[in-house]
């Protein structure tokens, strides 16, 4: 169990929560939510003890797993043996037991030592750590090449994954996993559910995909009005209960103003008259009845909306023979297809299947739009009448020039846009009052994120090409998302983890498998069930 007594976090005059007193059960899975900049990371890190809350205390379990956030901190050590080092009792004893077998010669108290450490290893599983850590890589997409490498022939993605892999290892009482998901493709986020639902301790995780939240989390602790609050059940249930409990609040406080203003009449009409006792009683009861104003929450809810200027013709795109290889790799071999206005086609598929080389691909012939030296090996991409593209890259590194205020950067894409109109679509992406104004240099991911959207939203595009646009949004932000390529009239495609988003927004699916591309034309609930039958 992790118990947390009388906690308070504050910086400056913000306070992230104050006077917190809640516990942390084992055979629960707690979802920690709130938007962003709430305190949830600070509140993880309080858990885990890298940082000390301003007041209060936390009690934790001894055996306590935590995703690491630092991915250079193993570059020296081989993958297999990162991810035994997340049983830290384990790894020292077999740290101490290989130096003292490199003795020339052992003495009688080294032998007994190595007794001591072989119960040790014994008590921990120790003699089939690396066959247990092997198949935790194998479920993340580690495949048995990679487990004898070093960390720091890894790339970004896999560090994380085998920092998962190492917070998973060793039957940890707790495990708190901060942003889980991220770097995982839809096949290891379904694998991860899985081994945490098995999961007997204390789990505490944070995460930005709804459906994974659903899926794993017996209750949601919910950082928002300076507290955190529990509730039974996955995320939509918690929204469900708190909205519910918001409006009864908020309606109770109604009713207690009208009735105040009813007797404050009553007291302003009579209280120099005869019924001076009467208003005295009525004063009384103001005093009883005095609403305590309700704490704001701090969750902001953008407003996402994708119109078009005008719509595509019919046939969207025509796509003949496209091939794309690296080196001796090939991405994309020989695929054709056609796109047709209003559908919704969604890549899935491992991590570095060609998802979003393909995007590439299809922007190759775009000057505004084309990767600076990507060209491909083969194939045509035609383009249909008044077609007009709306592109949100994967890495939007030097997309957004600095140099300017995020109101002069927008305005560049629509010279009839007046000010009130780029403010009224920054302030639907929470870029309000003087915000406007702030250096494009000094924006967050998140921010960055918005603004693309507000880009986007100012162009009204007639076909959207999307990669990976859910990265650096809060949930509050997804949601907007998932409901605006909903209602949106105009074409998308959209490479994403994120099952819901997959789920609710697809009618069509790319699914990418070393070097094919299925073309599945229906939803996603019909591609799996299309795709359990042929197996």
């Amino acid at each position: 169990m992790i118990s947390v007594s009388d906690v308070t976090m504050r910086y400056g005059a913000k306070v992230l929560f104050e006077e917190v007193t809640t516990s942390f059960t084992p055979g629960r899975r707690y979802g920690l939510t709130g938007p962003n900049g709430a305190g949830k990371t600070t509140f993880m890190k309080i858990l885990s003890g890298d940082l000390e809350p301003q007041k209060g205390t936390v009690a934790r379990p001894r055996k306590l797993s935590v995703l690491s956030q630092d991915q250079f901190a193993f570059d020296a050590f081989r993958v297999i043996d990162t991810v035994v080092m997340g049983n830290k009792g384990l790894w020292a004893a077999l740290a101490e037991r290989d130096k003292i077998y490199e003795k020339s010669e052992l003495t009688d108290e080294d032998g007994m030592r190595l007794a001591e450490l072989e119960a040790v290893v014994g008590e921990e599983d120790g003699y089939t750590a690396e066959s247990d850590a092997a198949i935790l890589l194998q479920g993340l997409d580690i495949p048995d090449e990679l487990h004898e490498r070093k960390m720091s022939e890894l790339q970004g993605g896999q560090r994380v994954r085998v920092l998962l892999a190492q917070a998973l290892f060793g039957k940890p009482q707790a495990l708190l996993l901060d942003e889980p998901t991220n770097y995982l493709d839809l096949d290891s986020i379904h694998w991860l559910q899985d081994f945490l639902t098995r999961f007997e301790g204390t789990l505490i995780t944070i995460s930005h995909d709804r459906h994974f939240l659903n899926s794993v989390c017996t209750h949601i602790a919910d950082i928002d009005y300076q507290t955190i609050i529990t509730y039974t059940g996955g995320y939509d249930d918690m929204v469900l209960a708190k909205t519910q409990i918001r409006a009864r609040l908020e309606s109770e406080n109604a009713q207690r103003e009208k009735k105040i203003a009813q007797l404050n009449e009553f007291i302003a009409r009579f209280s120099g008259g005869t019924r001076s006792a009467q208003t005295t009683s009525r004063k009384k009861e103001v005093e009883r009845l005095q609403s305590t104003e309700l704490a704001r929450s701090n969750i902001q809810r953008p407003y996402i909306r994708f119109d078009q200027n005008r719509p595509s013709g019919k046939y969207v795109a025509e796509i003949e023979g496209l091939r794309k290889t690296y080196d001796d790799l090939t991405v994309i071999d020989g695929f054709s297809g056609g796109i047709m206005r209003g559908e919704k086609i969604c890549l899935i598929g491992r991590n570095a299947q060609g998802k979003t080389t393909m995007l590439k691909s299809l922007l190759a012939n775009q000057p505004n739009l084309a990767e600076k030296d990507f060209a491909l090996d083969a194939g045509t991409v035609k383009w249909g009448h008044e077609v007009q593209i709306g592109y949100f890259p994967q890495d939007t590194t030097g997309v957004i020039e600095p140099g300017a205020t995020i109101l002069d950067w927008l305005r560049q894409f629509d010279a009839k846009a007046t000010t009130e109109d780029i403010r009224g679509i920054l302030g639907q992406m929470l870029f309000r009052g003087e915000e406007g104004t702030k250096p494009t240099a000094a924006l967050s991911g998140g921010e960055a994120a918005r603004l693309l959207f507000c880009k986007l939203m100012l162009l009204k595009p007639n076909l959207l090409i999307l990669d990976e646009p859910t990265n650096h949004l809060d949930l509050e932000a997804i949601n907007a998302l998932n409901i605006a390529l909903q209602r949106y009239e105009g074409t998308v495609l959209l490479v994403t983890h994120d099952h819901d988003l997959i789920d609710e927004v697809a009618t069509r699916i790319w699914h990418f498998d070393k070097g094919t591309i299925e073309d599945f034309k229906g939803p996603y609930e019909e591609y799996l069930h299309a795709a359990a039958v042929t197996r």
